[in-house]
């Protein structure tokens, strides 16, 4: 995945309207209007979020007469996950580290404790 993509698809999840709108199409395709229904916003402003969705990707909109429904394309979700599955490691790893060296402390700490 480009980093450009990347960037793209981060960008689009930072706003909470964004994110709502996908997690709204969890449920199935919808239309423009069925998204805006739960937003006190105009129909410009919803439009120009679905933009951005579309710009990463994270959506796709289709033409159904005088209809434009949307749906999740989870493709761009999936590369965050394995982007971040580096850092998930990392941070198992150090949390592993850092259990095992507390272990020793209170081993240590029992040991001066009992004698």
């Amino acid at each position: 995945m480009a980093a450009d993509q990347l960037s793209n698809t981060f960008h689009a999840l930072a706003d909470p309207t964004r994110r709502a709108i996908l997690a709204s199409l969890t449920t199935g395709e919808k239309t423009v209007s069925q998204l805006s229904e739960p937003f006190e916003m105009t129909m410009p402003a919803i439009t120009k979020h679905l933009k951005v969705l579309e710009k990463a990707n994270l959506i796709e909109r289709s033409r159904d007469a005088q209809y434009r429904p949307c749906h999740l394309n989870p493709e761009p979700l999936k590369h965050i996950d394995e982007w971040m599955e580096q850092y998930r490691r990392f941070f198992e790893a150090s949390f592993d580290r850092l259990d095992e060296y507390l272990k020793q402390l209170q081993t240590k700490k029992k040991e001066n404790d009992d004698t």
